[in-house]
């Protein structure tokens, strides 16, 4: 009889040319490389190959000439963005629409997870989970539409509440001064509920004998919260913070753009706004483009700045 066959140690492995290793690789893996096919598949037709549509913000784009034939203008869009006299405005509303956003919706997704934590009859705790995550599946347009018959100017039944009492007229949808705080009140009543789902399964995976261990030392439920609970989901607070700060260029378009009128427009035209009116009803895509790559710029920098500064407080951060 021959002499067995020695077995693939690591070092022999590793000593294999790279594409043998790599095809015994793919060959011990490949139930879990299938798996992973459609998933490649998708981030690549729809995530990656339509980034080569950002060469349209260094041309003169043109339908007739499609975007390989359109002429190359350089840096002429990102000129035309920075020394347009809206650019300033729409910074600043779309900063503060999302700093808005990051700082008042953010507690109340950790609040109602706590809550939701602490209750302990099973059928209400069903309940009030139905109740919070239902305006999730409600489009803006319904949500535009509820808000509307409650604040519409002489004829919302909260205005006529007004006007009937002898308080006065009340504009919320048409007063500048009410239309950030409208945009975030709104969103919180919306997201509230769905956002805390995360915080709740974060909240299933601390340890229960940390509590136990907690209440023979004599620690209450606040001792427990501030201690155990909280500590507990900072990771993931801070990690769902890193991606908050990703999107601040973005400040939800759709419920910005429904939501927007006339009389708002100072406080409340965005980046995304105006990209919609200059590309889509303009039909002009080349300066639009411009502005998408520099909200994708300003976007990866504020990711990488926020990661790097949750490790150096403590955090895992992304990568």
């Amino acid at each position: 009889m021959g002499a067995s066959a020695k077995p693939l140690t690591g070092d022999t492995f590793a000593k294999k040319p790279l594409a043998t290793r790599v095809w015994k690789t793919l060959l011990r893996y490949k139930w879990l490389y299938l798996l992973m096919l459609p998933g490649i598949v998708y981030y690549i037709v729809y995530q990656y190959v339509p980034m080569l549509g950002l060469i349209i913000a260094f041309k003169k784009y043109n339908l007739m000439k499609g975007m390989w034939g359109s002429d190359w203008v350089g840096f002429d869009n990102f000129r035309v963005i920075f020394s347009s006299p809206e650019f300033p405005s729409l910074v600043r509303n779309t900063l503060l629409i999302s700093l808005y956003r990051i700082l008042f919706n953010m507690l109340p997704d950790v609040m109602l997870a706590l809550i939701l934590n602490e209750i302990r009859s099973p059928w209400f705790k069903r309940v009030v989970q139905t109740i919070t995550y239902g305006p999730h599946f409600l489009s803006w347009i319904i949500v535009y539409g509820l808000v509307f018959s409650f604040f519409a100017p002489g004829a919302g039944l909260v205005t006529t509440l007004f006007r009937d009492m002898g308080w006065g007229n009340l504009d919320i949808l048409q007063n500048s001064e009410y239309f950030r705080t409208l945009l975030v009140s709104s969103d919180i009543w919306k997201s509230t509920g769905f956002g805390a789902i995360i915080y709740l399964a974060a909240l299933a995976s601390i340890n229960n004998e940390l509590y136990e261990a907690a209440v023979v030392d004599g620690a209450g439920r606040w001792r427990q919260m501030w201690h155990i609970t909280l500590p507990g989901i900072r990771e993931v607070f801070i990690l769902l913070l890193i991606l908050r700060i990703g999107h601040i260029m973005d400040a939800g378009f759709e419920q910005v753009y429904i939501f927007l009128n006339a009389r708002v427009y100072d406080v409340g035209d965005i980046l995304d706004t105006w990209i919609f009116r200059r590309g889509i009803e303009q039909m002009e895509f080349s300066v639009p483009a411009a502005m998408g790559v520099f909200k994708s710029v300003i976007g990866l920098v504020l990711v990488v700045g926020a990661n790097k500064l949750a490790k150096k407080v403590g955090g895992s951060g992304i990568w």
